[in-house]
């Protein structure tokens, strides 16, 4: 039966437009299995053809008219469903699929289909009305903020959707100040209009009070909650309400026309005082616009034509003055094509958006990796932003952070988990290159060295110094990926040491695929570590090994993340004298630690005293501070990695044939004595908690969180319910997310947040020390 199933899943989607010779499928196997036990899941592919468009069919226009954009949001707005409906309304799929129902497009994981949320961010590539646009749907769970972060370091717009319900949340307030980090101009969807308790102008506000930006109302709704039935176009004061068309309500029907005021005179009335507002706040935003509403409309606004107030939106949208805003309901079918026109509207084009470092390239291809995933058949597949010239297949490429030329043999264009070859890439597109096998996450990409050497003479010219082209290929590299450091870890195992070597290999993958994934052995046992932003994220790691690599891996318990720093000032001396052979290797040296007077520093800061600096040879400086960031690694107390610490080397002495390896080992073996010295005082992971609570069950989450050591900030309220914003230690949250479902009967959420590092009080330290050495 498995094998007839198989067979016709296999015809199936080889008979479909979207099949065809230059189409390639991940994880064929576990496609075709999904097939046979869950087939009312998957697309029906073997629908005639014709009815959907073939990706092949995908336009390649004027770089003025692609956007790259990407759909943001708390855990739970609609992002995907959002997605999911743009491609159905573009003509790209066939049917609409549904996050609950485990058949959607972009959540084409296995864990993301179980678990109904986003893991890893997904591409895809439509037309709209003779523009392209190239979209990412990126996760909303604080474990993947990661994911978040590389794909806005690549996009130029992005839209924000939130819950109607809820207004602006946790996350979104995150992803917001990552896009204002990279001075992404975004547009806002309110979504969920449909839903009980949703509120057009308790999510306006919200955007306003917590997000500090100024919101331009682009549309209105009819009706609310239950009654929404459908919009206004504020700017054009166009009517559009959805009518299905007898059982099938898909969204494609609806009917667009002029608001007059005899269809509603209440209506009419607020969309005419809300579009008198818009005109008003665009004219204090934007000068040009100003003069024209002074100028002959300044008596009646009803004459300032549509296309003119739509073209300084645009402006007051990419200057990041202003956001406007949108609304409808993605599962309902409704608001998704006027969010699309919105896009093409308001958004930019790849170049409308100014980057210093494309005067150096001019037409030289500039290129920056941003994601790979692992294919078992054709190895890793690397997502590149082109930003100048042009990629074509079998071509060499430069990397300059690995400093290696590596040769790309295809280009794909993304379509989730497929694919269709592509002959080349333009500037301002986004594409999969197949046999890039050293680039990874945050790598620049140029056409040769002789190239990115060119314009490093040409940025060293316009700086106006003079540099040798190696330093200058260094200020060449586009800026990476900011990743945080991990929050949990845990041990893994593999089922016996036969597998060691698989197992090493799929970890070596997995953190290629993901930056915030670390791995590093113990050097105490030998057993390797997994560290990770979250218990999500680590379950995700395990269950992904399991999967796709075939390997059942045992994980330990997890632990903290702790770090160590010093209360005290302290001063060692060390002497290292060894003979190897037939040399003498002869240091002495002489530290000072102290805590830092500048906040918290992860990583030492180093200096030198001024009889040392003068003396000192710049071949040492390195082996010297090689030593004292190897020494912090592991701290003097519990091992942990010692932070906000200043050293200052006050002298050093090194006989002439001492190896630079001898005096890193001194170094760092004399800051340990002083670290030890000094006083070592745990700090723990501060958590910043929000919960979502209704309020009969509040004084039960606020009495669990005092014995959680919870420090309550502040209590608002949210529509009928109340969100508690707390700090807590992470080490009283292991395992809450049960504690809460059963003290609230499942209704209550919570998200949390890395905030910083806090010391640990010395009764809390005492048992923490006890704990590891087994003595409790």
């Amino acid at each position: 039966m498995l094998r007839i199933m198989g067979k016709f899943s296999v015809n199936a989607l080889k008979s479909s437009s979207l099949c065809n010779k230059y189409l390639y499928f991940r994880n064929t196997k576990t496609r075709v299995m999904g097939v046979t036990q869950q087939s009312c899941s998957l697309r029906n592919y073997s629908s005639p053809p014709g009815d959907v468009k073939s990706l092949h069919s995908v336009i390649n226009p004027h770089i003025s008219r692609i956007r790259n954009i990407g759909i943001m949001a708390h855990i739970d707005a609609g992002k995907t469903t959002t997605t999911e409906r743009m491609l159905y309304y573009s003509g790209y799929i066939r049917t609409l699929g549904d996050v609950d129902d485990g058949d959607t497009v972009t959540d084409f994981m296995a864990q993301e289909r179980e678990r109904g949320i986003t893991i890893q961010s997904a591409a895809v590539t439509f037309d709209w009305k003779d523009y392209r646009i190239n979209l990412i749907d990126t996760p909303g769970h604080v474990d993947f903020t990661v994911e978040v972060e590389r794909c806005l370091r690549v996009l130029d717009g992005a839209v924000a959707v939130f819950d109607a319900s809820a207004g602006v949340e946790a996350q979104t307030l995150t992803v917001w100040r990552q896009a204002d980090k990279h001075q992404i101009p975004r547009i806002c969807f309110l979504n969920k209009m449909d839903k009980n308790r949703a509120s057009f102008t308790y999510a306006v506000e919200s955007i306003k009070q917590k997000l500090k930006t100024k919101p331009l109302l682009l549309q209105l709704p009819i009706g609310e909650a239950k009654t929404f039935r459908g919009l206004v176009d504020v700017v054009t004061k166009e009517r559009i309400i959805w009518k299905p068309t007898s059982d099938v309500d898909d969204g494609k029907n609806f009917e667009r026309k002029l608001l007059l005021e005899t269809d509603d005179p209440n209506l009419f009335q607020e969309v005419q005082d809300a579009r008198n507002t818009l005109i008003e706040q665009v004219a204090d935003l934007d000068d040009e616009f100003a003069e024209l509403v002074l100028g002959e409309n300044s008596e009646n606004f009803d004459l300032i034509p549509a296309d003119k107030l739509q073209s300084a939106i645009r402006r007051i949208t990419l200057a990041q003055k202003a956001v406007p805003v949108l609304c409808g309901s993605a599962l309902k079918n409704k608001g998704v094509q006027p969010l699309l026109d919105a896009i093409t509207l308001y958004l930019p084009a790849p170049n409308e958006r100014s980057y210093e470092f494309l005067q150096w390239y001019k037409d030289d291809l500039c290129a920056l990796a941003f994601k790979v995933l692992h294919d078992k058949c054709r190895g890793p597949l690397v997502f590149v932003r082109v930003y100048s010239g042009s990629l074509k297949p079998q071509s060499a490429v430069y990397n300059i952070n690995k400093s290696c030329t590596e040769r790309m043999s295809r280009l794909l264009l993304p379509f989730a988990d497929q694919q269709i070859e592509i002959p080349s890439l333009m500037p301002g597109n986004i594409a999969l290159t197949v046999g890039l096998k050293q680039s990874a996450t945050g790598d620049t990409i140029v056409s040769s060295k002789a190239s990115a050497v060119a314009a490093a003479r040409r940025a060293g010219r316009d700086a106006g110094e003079k540099k040798r082209s190696g330093s200058g290929v260094d200020s060449l590299l586009l800026a990476g990926v900011e990743v945080p450091e991990p929050v949990f870890f845990c041990t893994i195992e593999p089922p016996s040491m036969a597998r060691q070597q698989d197992l090493d290999n799929a970890l070596s993958c997995l953190q290629r695929e993901d930056p915030s994934l670390k791995v590093k052995p113990d050097p105490d046992t030998g057993q390797t570590i997994l560290c990770g932003m979250g218990e999500l994220h680590i379950e995700i790691i395990h269950d992904r090994i399991k999967r796709e690599y075939g390997i059942e891996t045992y994980l330990g318990p997890l632990q903290i993340a702790y770090r160590e720093t010093i209360l005290n000032a302290a001063q060692a001396t060390d002497i290292l004298d060894k003979t190897v052979g037939d040399k003498r290797h002869c240091v002495t040296a002489e530290i000072e630690v102290r805590p830092t007077s500048e906040g918290a520093a992860t990583k030492p800061i180093i200096s030198y005293a001024e009889n040392v600096s003068e003396v000192l040879p710049k071949e040492l400086q390195g082996a010297i501070e090689n030593g004292i960031t190897n020494s912090c690694i592991q701290g003097p107390l519990l091992g942990f990695p010692v932070q906000d610490i200043d050293v200052t080397v006050q002298s050093l002495t090194v006989h002439p044939d001492t190896s630079h390896t001898m005096v890193s080992a001194c170094v760092s073996r004399c800051l340990q004595k002083a670290l030890k010295k000094a006083g070592i005082q745990i700090l723990e992971p501060l958590m910043n908690l929000e919960i979502t609570v209704s309020e009969d069950h509040l004084s039960a989450a606020l009495a669990d969180l005092a014995q959680r050591r919870g420090n309550i900030q502040e209590i608002q309220s949210r529509q009928d319910n109340r969100v508690v914003v707390a700090a807590v230690p992470l080490a009283e949250m292991m395992g809450y997310s049960t504690v809460l479902r059963s003290l609230t009967s499942g209704s209550a959420t919570f998200t949390l947040e890395l905030a910083s590092y806090q010391a640990l009080s010395s009764q809390e330290q005492s048992a923490l020390l006890q704990r590891r050495m087994g003595l409790v």
